[in-house]
């Protein structure tokens, strides 16, 4: 491995004389003897606040021949500029500009890669579209093709609450100032013109409630032929992502492979819940192979790697047990359909009589979905499905008798009629064992409004029956023998997506269909067998104070309300108060949110969060505070913001925003 120096920071000039802020890892010769260049391109301030995960990664990168870089996008960290929305057009552009500033830099051999994890895994694949022509392959990490279909906004065309949370932290995040360390006095007024100009970003977001110009800009779905680079799409069974993986695989016609874990949205590396594997030395290989020329083998290996889990009782595991296996393309052979029967309360092997069946939940059933978006701490994980069972509509299978893989996506086809114009639908698939514990291996939601189109969606007539296909989250999962199959069906599923605005029974037509991804090889195949976790040396950093993540869900049986609380202090998933010691900069971020409804009145349902987000040194010490709270209508949906940014103790700037926001067909 090559001795490495790093560069903490300069600036990048864009044509319109914004400079981006960057930090660079070189090998020590790369002037003699030029590298590659690996960009990872995001808003989340390479200075501090990626600057844990930044070092050990490209680091890495670079002690093995590479040049690693760090961009702060246009209005982030110590780059010029306002950031004024996720994926736009300036953004990608800037993106092609950064690209070729570093194929021509004389320590580069002229070749390109990008790759990035979530924000940067989507703005890797948007650029790719482009075709920048420097740039030759790509990493793609816990991200998406489709931004309608499977980001933190909408699913199934039901709103997710994750929306209003991830706006909050951004309205945080956007508020930091650079560092004058950097930046020198100039910091304070850049900062003010941040802060008068922040977007309220939960409210950008719901106001476009169909797949409209707004999403399908930066789904790369919309034309994959525009991507013509190699794509290596990563990602895991405990992220909300996953779904695109085989989508791309399946989508795309360049050369791509596709590698899923257990893991939720972390880097595979520090893969939690374990077990992590040596991704490092994957990346490292596809890198040698699309800009060294080397040829690493890895082309030759299965195109999908993914990992099958296998049953624990419900709650947190780490690590999973289960295996990695191959397919050497995708969609694979070696997975066929099978087909199972709704007939009432059981999953059947053939057809039954036809026959009706009505069902109605109560608005808070769902509290035992976890978290839409796993992040690899304690208590997010799915908890026993009983919880929500018990006001589902339930179909089980008979005990089975020999095991039973599934890689791919269950889909259910079913009639069903509503007695409202609005209404939802949502399916759970769970592994249940001998004792009776459940839990759920994967699930849907969908606002049957959206059954037909998300760009155009159209009310039911209360009492039709219409056709649903509904096609779950991907799995990778092996069923026991003795254990039974259980698909839930519910007309509610909070806290995880907001809810129609009456309650409603759906009558569902047997029999329907349930048709599931089983993969046919047998458990004696040969092994997908990775390295171990390896990375260069961590920055040096001091636990100041421990954190605290609390999660808990309480039902007050004279009124009715359920309410959802999850706490992290100190860290915002409870990692404790961290001080990079280079840098001598203290970070501590803390947020509370609590989500309430009563069981017979969705449009009790009321959400609120509090956050504080605390950096700094001695001498300059920032404080941002941030409130948001949303409840609805029968007609709108109600958004509230309060923002107090602090310098020193003093008052910057406060914000406030109240957006009414008509319900769309949602």
């Amino acid at each position: 491995m090559s001795p490495v120096r790093t560069i903490e920071h300069f600036f990048i000039p864009l044509a319109d004389g914004t400079r981006l802020a960057a930090r660079l890892w070189l090998p020590e010769d790369a002037e003699a003897r030029p590298v590659p260049a690996i960009l990872e391109y995001i808003p989340y301030r390479k200075r501090d606040g990626t600057r844990g995960r930044d070092e050990p990664m490209h680091g890495w990168f670079a002690a093995n021949g590479y040049g690693a870089i760090r961009v702060d996008m246009r209005g982030s960290g110590e780059s010029d500029g306002l950031l004024e929305d996720e994926y736009l057009q300036r953004e990608l552009d800037d993106a092609c500009e950064v690209i070729a500033w570093l194929a021509a830099q004389p320590w580069c051999t002229g070749a390109v890669g990008m790759m990035g994890k979530s924000w940067g895994g989507f703005n890797c694949l948007q650029v790719a579209a482009l075709r920048p022509p420097a740039l030759k392959a790509v990493i793609t990490v816990c991200s998406t093709d489709d931004r309608y279909a499977d980001d933190i906004h909408f699913m199934g065309g039901t709103l997710l609450n994750d929306n209003l949370w991830w706006g909050s932290i951004m309205l945080a995040y956007q508020a930091r100032p650079a560092d004058p360390a950097l930046v020198g006095e100039a910091w304070r007024a850049q900062w003010q013109n941040r802060l008068d100009h922040l977007p309220f970003f939960p409210a950008l977001w719901l106001a476009h409630q169909r797949r409209d110009a707004y999403w399908r800009h930066g789904s790369i779905c919309e034309d994959f032929s525009a991507v013509q680079c190699p794509v290596f799409a990563v990602g895991g069974w405990g992220d909300a992502y996953t779904n695109a993986i085989p989508r791309l695989l399946e989508g795309l016609e360049v050369p791509r492979l596709g590698l899923i874990g257990p893991w939720a949205h972390i880097y595979p590396q520090d893969g939690v819940p374990g077990p992590a594997i040596g991704f490092l030395q994957e990346a490292t290989r596809w890198w040698d192979h699309w800009l060294k020329g080397q040829d690493s083998g890895i082309m030759a290996e299965p195109m999908m790697r993914a990992f099958i889990e296998e049953w624990t009782p419900p709650g947190h595991r780490d690590p999973v047990p289960g295996r990695f296996v191959g397919e050497m393309r995708w969609p694979s052979p070696e997975i066929v359909s099978k087909v199972l029967h709704l007939a009432p309360g059981v999953l059947a092997s053939g057809p039954g009589p036809a026959v009706e069946i009505a069902f109605s939940s109560l608005a808070w059933t769902g509290v035992a979905a976890g978290e839409w978006m796993g992040t690899g701490v304690t208590g997010e994980e799915p908890a026993d499905q009983r919880h929500d069972d018990a006001f589902s509509c339930s179909f089980d299978s008979a005990v089975l008798q020999e095991r039973l893989d599934l890689l791919g996506a269950a889909e259910i086809e079913v009639e069903i009629a509503s007695d409202k114009a609005l209404a939802q639908l949502c399916a759970r698939l769970c592994d249940v064992a001998p004792d009776g514990s459940s839990r759920r291996i994967a699930y849907a939601v969908l606002n049957l409004t959206h059954r037909d189109s998300h760009a155009e969606p159209e009310a039911l007539v209360p009492g039709r029956f219409y056709p649903i296909r509904l096609k779950l989250n991907d799995c990778g999962y092996a069923l026991a023998p003795g254990h039974r199959l259980r698909l839930a069906l519910s007309t509610a599923y909070w806290p995880l997506i907001w809810p129609a605005p009456e309650p409603v029974t759906l009558t569902l037509r047997c029999p329907g269909r349930l048709s599931l991804p089983v993969r046919k090889a047998g458990t004696d195949e040969p092994p997908v067998v990775f390295e171990p976790a390896l990375s260069a040396a961590r920055t040096p950093m001091t636990k100041v104070a421990e954190g605290r993540m609390a999660r808990t869900t309480s039902l007050d049986l004279l009124s009715d309300v359920a309410t959802y609380v999850t706490e992290g202090e100190g860290g915002l998933f409870g990692e404790g108060v961290l001080r990079f010691d280079e840098i001598d900069t203290t970070l501590s971020h803390s947020l509370r949110r609590e989500l309430t409804i009563r069981g017979d009145d969705p449009l009790s349902a009321r959400y609120h969060l509090t956050e504080s987000y605390e950096m700094g040194r001695e001498g300059w010490q920032i404080r941002i505070e941030v409130k948001t709270a949303m409840q609805a209508t029968a007609t709108d949906f109600i958004l509230e913001g309060e923002l107090k940014a602090l310098a020193n103790g003093e008052v910057a700037a406060e914000r406030c925003w109240h957006e009414k926001i008509a319900r769309d067909h949602l």
